[in-house]
């Protein structure tokens, strides 16, 4: 469970948001309103232990993918704001789009990208703030793109020295990579300490595709 309260937003108040452990989203897209969430759980994914199952690994290093990060974000929210098989809805409305699109041009929001014969099939976005990462949705169109893109993530925020990976909710796709759920008072604390550390989101350039066997050393390195 999780309290909301409607509110106006704008890009500033929204990284003090950020930063004080609450969240935008809306109903649906054609709703206006946005609410303010917390919820009383909140997923993490363990940047020091993220498991990559046997498969999705050979799948990560034979670069079937070319991935990237910061292309195309209007790309990316389309995806993400795209129905989905279980469900016609999202929860990614106009306001939502300019919100993060703000961020974006500021350097606070940032893509992971997967394509295929030059074709966006999979990806994601979320907000850094500090040395803490916000994961905000994810989508995908070709098998195994979606998981791909959250590999290359956690490997970008493993050598960036990001401390904090937030998911927001815990789901049975983030389950298999080790992602936890951790009472609100103990996220308040690893929030806290995250964002008032540095981390470097482009320790791999903008726009530079990374190969999966540099991104699997560097999560091997953060098992070491």
């Amino acid at each position: 469970m999780h309290d909301r309260i409607p509110v106006e937003i704008t890009p500033d108040v929204l990284l003090k948001a950020y930063a004080a452990g609450i969240f935008p989203m809306a109903e649906d897209a054609d709703d206006p309103t946005i609410y303010w969430v917390e919820p009383r759980a909140r997923g993490v994914l363990p940047l020091d232990r993220f498991h990559v199952p046997r498969r999705l690994a050979r799948t990560v290093r034979s670069d079937v993918f070319e991935v990237v990060s910061d292309r195309d974000f209007d790309a990316v929210i389309d995806g993400c704001a795209a129905p989905r098989r279980d469900s016609s809805r999202t929860w990614i409305n106009r306001r939502i789009r300019e919100l993060y699109g703000a961020l974006f041009d500021a350097g606070r929001c940032h893509t992971i990208e997967v394509y295929a014969e030059g074709r966006l099939v999979g990806g994601l976005y979320g907000v850094s703030l500090g040395a803490a990462f916000f994961g905000e949705s994810m989508f995908h169109e070709a098998r195994d793109a979606s998981k791909v893109a959250l590999v290359h993530l956690v490997a970008r925020l493993r050598a960036g020295g990001y401390r904090l990976a937030d998911t927001q909710f815990l789901t049975d796709h983030l389950s298999q990579f080790g992602a936890a759920e951790i009472p609100r008072n103990v996220y308040k604390r690893r929030l806290n300490e995250a964002v008032a550390q540095d981390a470097n989101w482009n320790v791999w350039p903008r726009d530079r595709a990374v190969g999966g066997g540099e991104v699997l050393a560097a999560l091997a390195s953060a098992e070491a």
